[in-house]
Formats: structure tokens, sequence, C-alpha cells
């Protein structure tokens, strides 16, 4: 590619909403006594990018766990492009993994071994694919998310955050998902490293057709990307809308969460359009703080 992806798909529209490809019904997570979910429902449909947000220990990884198998609901069904995952095969099962691709936090890129092995390895992993292939595939995920050729054979400990991640998105998508889970995708990363990591995502979802699961604690990223927010607290998802409607709800964490000084702040860059439906709290200066 001659021409930077982000340039390419400037002009392309925004992949449309379509069929649920996440579908959650009375999901409840018991570890002994300690109850994460109680009958909490969440779905997702091709085309968004929804945004799980929540306080420390509400479940956000584990609701994303259940989703991905890694683990079983104590009730309750997880279905995924219409399957349910409590009752496929393994080899059902291993397909539908190849559907999904995955960003963890920090990376986790293997450290020994080097950019372009970390992004082959899922592609290695599916069977014998020739060498000259394989090298054609890592490459181009390698400049879809920005990164010179010449990186493919620095090891992960000679890279930047920034870097890492972009890596991590590499080895995310090589696989051509449909569906791409994010787990704090700009923890950890300078403002311009953040904003840089948020519009790749931004092209990338339109660029492939993605849908996006985004999991955060980055209220600017979480504005910026988000089709829909879906808030967990109280063990249940408490509202599934877009960002605008989700911080009019009359709830006492989501007020914390949307109406105190850096939540104004990121709502109010939304478009002028996205704005106007704002609740008038989040309108108020956001260098003050809002006496309830």
């Amino acid at each position: 590619m001659n021409t930077p992806l982000k340039e390419a798909v400037r002009d392309l529209p925004l992949p449309s909403i379509g069929e649920p490809v996440i579908e959650v019904r009375n999901l409840t997570k018991r570890y002994g006594r300690n109850i994460v979910h109680q009958h909490l429902d969440f779905e997702v449909r091709r085309g968004e990018i929804v945004t799980i947000v929540g306080g420390s220990g509400s479940g956000k990884t584990t609701l994303v766990r259940q989703i991905l198998g890694l683990e079983k609901p104590t009730s309750g069904t997880v279905r995924l492009f219409g399957q349910d995952l409590t009752a496929i095969d393994e080899e059902n099962a291993r397909l539908m993994r190849s559907r999904t691709g995955m960003l963890f936090q920090h990376g986790a890129l293997f450290s020994s071994l080097s950019v372009f092995d970390n992004i082959a390895q899922p592609v290695r992993e599916l069977g014998k694919v020739p060498e000259d292939l394989l090298r054609d595939i890592v490459m181009l995920k390698l400049e879809m998310v920005g990164l010179p050729c010449k990186h493919a054979s620095k090891m992960p400990a000679a890279l930047s955050g920034g870097m890492i991640k972009r890596v991590g998105l590499a080895r995310a998508i090589v696989l051509e998902p449909e569906l791409l889970f994010l787990d704090e995708p700009t923890a950890g990363l300078d403002p311009r490293s953040s904003d840089e990591v948020v519009e790749l995502i931004s092209t990338l979802h339109r660029a492939l057709g993605l849908t996006v699961v985004l999991v955060t604690h980055d209220l600017d990223a979480m504005v910026a990307l988000s089709t829909r927010v879906a808030v967990i607290a109280d063990r249940k998802v408490l509202v599934a809308a877009p960002v605008e409607e989700a911080a009019g709800v009359d709830d006492p964490f989501i007020r914390e969460y949307f109406l105190g000084m850096r939540g104004r702040r990121a709502l109010q860059a939304l478009p002028p359009a996205r704005r106007a439906k704002l609740p008038p709290a989040a309108l108020e200066p956001a260098s003050v703080g809002i006496t309830r």
C-alpha cells in the first residue's frame, strides 16, 4: 500500500449495523460466594464499537473472558455468531476463535519472539502456510498498523509502548477476524501515542468492517470511538446506549462516572449534534465541580 491506510479509507462509509454477533442472556458468574455478574444481559451487533465501562472489580474483563469462551458462566447463555458457546464441540470452538482477535492490555507479546514471529504465531497455529505467503501476510499487517517493515526483526524489549500496542493490534487482526476485542488499548501511553492508537482503531474499524468490543477507563477514547457504551454496575449492565444517552441515566455510578470534571471534558468533545443530546449537567464548565 503506497497510500497510508487512514487516507485510503477516509471516504469509506462506516460499517453498517447488522445482526447480533454477541448475545449474552441472564448471565450469572460466581467465584465461590463472590457474585460478579447476576442476571446480566449484553448484546453487540455487527459493525458496532461497543465500549464496556465500570468501576474496578465490576467484572468487565470477566465478561469478555466468558464471551471468548475462556471461562464458563455459572448460569445463563453466551451466543457468539449465533452459536451457544456452552454447546459446541472443540473443533467448532477453535474455528469460532479464529473469527475473533484480541489485543491484551499490555500487548502480551512473547518476549522471546521477534515482532515478525509474534504476528505470525496465530497463522502458524492454524497449520502449514508457505513461508513466502506468511511473510507477505505479516508485512501487510505491519503496514496496516503504521509500522515500517524494518521493525519486523526487532524484539519486544526494543519497542516503545505505542509500538507494542501496534504489534499487538497487528497480531490481533492477522487472521482477518470479524470481531475484535481490545482491553485497555491506550493504558500506559502518553497523550500523543494514545491519540494515535485511537485513530488507528477507528481506521481499522472502517477499513476492515470490524465489530469491536472495547474495555477502557480512557474517557476520551470511549467518547471518540463508541457506537454505544455498556455500563456495568451492581453486577449487571445498567445501560447500553450511545454515550450521550447513557450519561443522562439517573444512577449514582453513572453520575459520578460521566458528570465529574474528566467525564464532562470528554463528553464536551462530541460533535455538536450529539452534544445537544447531553443532559444539562454534562455541559457545565469542565474546570469546576458540580454540586449535587
